[in-house]
């Protein structure tokens, strides 16, 4: 089995913050693990690890975020198309197979890894339901997505990333690890 251990840091732009995970990518899967900073609306930490199944399916998110004030935590899981919340049952995101944190620049590679978006330019759009993180709050929330397939740049390739309004070009690696998020994020390490 062809496995790669991934490190990449990125300057996060909204919150003034940096963010950092490492990655280990199987033909199919991806596990991880994170840790963010970030500056607004007030300073505070985050911890994730994230978890696929075959086809980087999610499988589970848990995340604490640490503040002056508090400390939260939150343990998304998904199996057999059904998705809970601290152990309560999520219908509102029965059909989604991914999450996506806020402001984490890594839970935009599964779709990408998925359905090789980062490979196949001019293809498709594709729509997705998420079941979207909010950061630092951690409330769950459904989120349509449209991913759509622009150009290669060499070895990077450039998907339009599309919800609720929101719309940016992201280039990616060719491992499907986002380089450049106009609005969001910028790589520091590849």
């Amino acid at each position: 089995m062809n496995t790669r251990s991934l490190v990449r840091t990125w300057d996060i732009l909204p919150d003034r913050g940096q963010a950092t995970a490492w990655v280990r990518l199987t033909e199919g899967g991806l596990t991880a693990r994170g840790r963010a900073v970030g500056l607004d609306p007030e300073p505070y930490w985050v911890t994730y690890a994230l978890e696929t199944a075959d086809d980087y399916v999610t499988s589970r998110l848990f995340v604490t975020v640490e503040t002056e004030d508090a400390t939260r935590a939150l343990d998304l899981r998904h199996a057999a198309g059904r998705w809970s919340a601290d152990g309560s049952h999520r219908p509102d995101l029965d059909g989604a197979l991914d999450c996506d944190l806020g402001l984490c620049p890594l839970t935009n590679t599964m779709p990408v890894l998925r359905h090789g978006l980062h490979l196949h330019p001019a293809s498709p759009a594709h729509r997705f339901l998420m079941a979207w993180v909010s950061v630092p709050g951690l409330e769950v929330s459904a989120s349509h997505q449209t991913y759509t397939p622009l150009e290669t740049q060499g070895p990077a390739a450039v998907v339009r990333y599309e919800s609720d309004g929101f719309r940016s070009d992201i280039t990616f690696d060719d491992n499907g690890l986002v380089l450049d998020y106009p609005h969001l994020a910028t790589t520091l390490t590849r």
